[in-house]
C-alpha cells in the first residue's frame, strides 16, 4: 500500500498482516541454524512498518506454537440455508434476522441468534456485490457487475450480429393499433446496420430472411453496405434457427452461432444498437410507451396523434441511414462514422449475384405439381401467370416466400431446375395481370394462325387462269438457279447417291494361304465379292502341314 510522505511523494509500505508470515519464516529458518540476531528484527520491524517488540511477539510465537500467521477470528459464516433464505426475502438481512429469531424464541435458544449486525458484516464478507444484487433483483442485475472482455478486433463483414427488437412505440395501422417489431443485422467491425425488416406483429423467419436479403445484396436501394458475410451470430430464437434460414445461409456456406439464451453480452453489438435507438429516436416519437408521465391516471394518445405506421418505417429507416452516415459510435477509431469505417476497412467483399440472390428466402415446396387449364394448384388455391400460357401438362416445382401465398415462383423439374417465372394468386390477380395472361394467349393463338396459313401455302399449288383449251401453268415459275438448289437438297439426303462407286476391292489372297473346300453340292466357284478368299484346289495342301485327304 503507498503511504504518503511529506513532500508530496508515495512510499510503498507492506502491510504487517500480508508480510508477517513470510517474515516470520525466515526469523525462524535463521533462528534454528542460531543466526538469529537484533539486526534481523529491526530490519523486518522497519519493512513492515511495525515495533522491534511486535517482531519478537511473532518470533515467540512461532516458537511456542508454531503458528507463522496471526490467528483468524471466528466469525459467522453464510451457510447454504442462509443463502436460500436471502433468496426467498430477496436479500432483505434484516428480515432473514427477524425470521432466524422468531425460530430461535420458539425453540427456546434465543442466544443461538447473532445480532443483526453481525449478519450484515457475514453477508458483505461472503457475499460479492453481484451475489446481494443478484438476490434482490436477479441475473439482470447481476451482470451488471460482471466484468466481459472485448472480442479481439476483425474486419468487415467478418461476422454479423442479429436480433429482434419490439418497438415500445404505438402506431396506427388500419385503424388499430400496433406496436411493430424490427428485425436487424449490424457489421461487428464496423458498426454499420446491413440489413433491416420491420413488421406490425412479432417477426417469424421472413423477416429474418428479408433482412438478411437486404443485407446481403449491395444493388439499390440497399447499398452500398453488405455482401456476404463470413459467420452470422445470433441467440437462441426459433426463427433465426429455423430451417430455411439455415438452408438460405447454408447454401452460400454461411455458418449460424447460435449462443446461449439469456447471455445479451455475447452479442453485444446489436444488443447496444436495440439500446441506442430506444434512447436516441423512439423516445422522442409519439406513442412511446416508457416515457414519464405526471402522477395522474394515465391516458394513452389517441389514435388520430400515433404516426401511421408507413410514416414510422419512413422515420425508422432515415434514423439508420443517419446511423450508418453521420453518427460517431464509440467503439470506432478515430472518431469516424459506421460509413468511412466501412470504406476504410481493406477487406475485399464478396458479392451474391443478383441471378442468385433473386431466389434466397425461398422454400421448396417438395412436391412435383402440373400446370392446368386453372394455373398451378397450391394450398388449394389457383396461381395463374402469362407465361403459363401454352403449358398445360407441364410438371414444374414450386418455391415460395414464408408467410406469404401471394406470389410463387414456379421452376421447371427437367436439368437444373430452370426458374420459368412467377404466379399469382388467381383470385386476387389484378386486372393488369389478367390482361397480359390474355394478351399472351391472344399472341400464341396469332402466331399459329400465322403459321398454318403458310404451311397452307406450301401445300396447295396454284394455277393461273386460262382462256382457252390448254393445260394451265403453274402462278408461280421456277428459275433454273432455284431447280438445281432443289435437286442438290434431294441428293443431299438420298443414300444411294450418297455411296461409294468407286471403292476398291480386295487383292487376291496370296498362293500358299489354304482355301476352303467345297461342300458336296455347291457349285465349285462360289461367287467372288470384295473381301472373299478365292478357293484353291482340293490337291493344294499348306506347307509343311502334309495331305489334306
Amino acid at each position: 500500500m503507498a503511504e504518503h510522505r511529506p513532500g508530496g511523494f508515495a512510499e510503498w509500505v507492506v502491510p504487517a498482516a500480508v508480510g508477517r508470515e513470510a517474515a516470520v519464516m525466515r526469523l525462524m529458518a535463521l533462528d534454528s541454524r542460531g543466526e538469529l540476531d537484533s539486526a534481523h528484527v529491526r530490519l523486518t520491524a522497519s519493512a513492515l512498518d511495525v515495533s522491534e517488540r511486535t517482531v519478537w511477539n511473532w518470533v515467540a510465537v512461532a516458537r511456542r506454537e508454531g503458528r507463522l500467521s496471526a490467528r483468524a477470528p471466528s466469525r459467522v459464516g453464510v451457510s447454504a440455508d442462509l443463502r436460500a433464505r436471502l433468496a426467498v426475502w430477496g436479500g432483505n438481512v434484516a428480515a432473514v434476522h427477524r425470521e432466524l429469531t422468531a425460530e430461535a424464541a420458539a425453540a427456546g435458544t434465543p442466544d443461538a441468534v447473532p445480532s443483526l449486525r453481525t449478519l450484515q458484516r457475514a453477508v458483505r464478507q461472503d457475499l460479492s456485490a453481484g451475489e446481494r444484487a443478484g438476490l434482490k433483483g436477479g441475473e439482470a442485475a447481476r451482470r451488471r457487475f460482471d466484468v466481459y472482455g472485448k472480442r479481439p478486433p476483425t474486419h468487415r463483414n467478418a461476422c454479423w450480429e442479429g436480433d429482434h427488437k419490439r418497438i415500445p412505440v404505438r402506431v396506427s395501422l388500419d385503424g388499430a393499433v400496433v406496436c411493430p417489431w424490427v428485425t436487424w443485422f449490424i457489421d461487428v467491425a464496423s458498426k454499420v446496420i446491413v440489413g433491416v425488416a420491420v413488421t406490425p406483429h412479432q417477426p417469424a423467419r421472413d423477416a429474418v430472411l428479408a433482412a438478411l436479403r437486404t443485407g446481403i445484396s449491395r444493388q439499390e436501394p440497399y447499398g452500398p453496405f453488405g455482401g456476404l458475410p463470413g459467420r452470422v451470430r445470433v441467440d437462441r430464437g426459433k426463427d433465426f434457427l429455423s430451417r430455411a434460414v439455415s438452408r438460405a445461409l447454408g447454401a452460400f456456406a454461411v455458418p449460424v452461432d447460435d449462443l446461449p439464451a439469456y447471455k445479451p453480452y455475447r452479442k453485444g453489438t446489436v444488443e447496444a444498437l436495440n439500446g441506442a435507438v430506444e434512447e436516441m429516436l423512439l423516445v422522442s416519437l409519439p406513442g412511446y410507451t416508457r416515457r414519464a408521465r405526471p402522477a395522474q391516471a394515465y391516458r394513452p394518445d389517441l389514435v388520430e396523434d400515433l404516426l401511421p405506421y408507413p410514416d414510422f418505417v419512413k422515420v425508422l429507416l432515415d434514423w439508420v441511414a443517419w446511423w450508418n452516415t453521420e453518427h460517431r459510435p464509440a467503439g470506432l477509431t478515430s472518431g469516424c462514422t459506421p460509413a468511412q469505417a466501412w470504406e476504410a476497412d481493406p477487406a475485399p467483399v464478396e458479392d451474391v449475384p443478383e441471378e442468385r440472390l433473386a431466389f434466397f428466402a425461398l422454400e421448396d415446396d417438395g412436391r412435383i405439381r402440373k400446370i392446368t387449364t386453372n394455373g398451378v394448384s397450391w394450398r388449394r388455391r389457383a396461381y395463374i401467370a402469362d407465361w403459363m400460357a401454352g403449358h398445360v401438362g407441364t410438371r414444374v416445382r414450386l418455391r415460395y416466400l414464408p408467410h406469404f401465398d401471394g406470389r410463387i415462383e414456379v421452376f421447371s423439374t427437367e436439368g437444373w431446375g430452370r426458374h420459368l417465372g412467377s404466379a399469382y394468386l388467381a383470385e386476387a390477380a389484378t386486372p393488369d395481370q389478367r390482361r397480359a395472361l390474355s394478351r399472351v394467349r391472344e399472341s400464341r393463338a396469332r402466331a399459329l394462325k400465322a403459321d398454318l396459313k403458310a404451311a397452307e401455302k406450301l401445300r396447295r399449288t396454284r394455277y393461273t387462269a386460262i382462256t382457252t383449251a390448254a393445260v394451265p401453268g403453274r402462278r408461280r415459275t421456277e428459275t433454273s438457279s432455284e431447280a438445281r438448289a432443289e435437286i442438290v437438297r434431294a441428293q443431299a439426303v438420298d443414300l444411294a447417291a450418297r455411296a461409294l462407286p468407286d471403292l476398291i476391292p480386295p487383292r487376291e489372297p496370296p498362293a500358299g494361304w489354304a482355301r476352303p473346300r467345297p461342300r458336296p453340292g455347291t457349285s465349285s466357284a462360289p461367287k467372288r465379292g470384295p473381301g472373299t478368299v478365292v478357293p484353291a484346289d482340293t490337291t493344294d495342301t499348306e506347307p509343311g502341314s502334309g495331305s489334306r485327304e
